[in-house]
């Protein structure tokens, strides 16, 4: 079974930022990905409780094909 291509986002982040990020991953046995993701989450679902879900029609229309590696055959 194949897995499904997950989209690929960079981020640019000052180096004492990042830093911190890799002591948090590592006080918390975390990637600096799955940290990344698990506080984007959290962030997500804290706006979705102080101002309403997000339209699951303006969702699926937001396009995403920049996000995912092209590959080359």
């Amino acid at each position: 079974m194949a897995s499904k291509k997950q989209p690929v986002v960079q981020v640019r982040m000052q180096e004492d930022l990042l830093r911190r990020l890799i002591v948090m991953c590592e006080a918390e046995g975390r990637s600096l990905n799955n940290q990344i993701n698990m506080l984007a989450r959290n962030a997500v679902a804290y706006h979705e409780r102080a101002k309403g879900k997000f339209d699951s029609k303006e969702l699926a229309a937001v396009e995403l094909d920049a996000f995912f590696e092209e590959e080359n055959e």
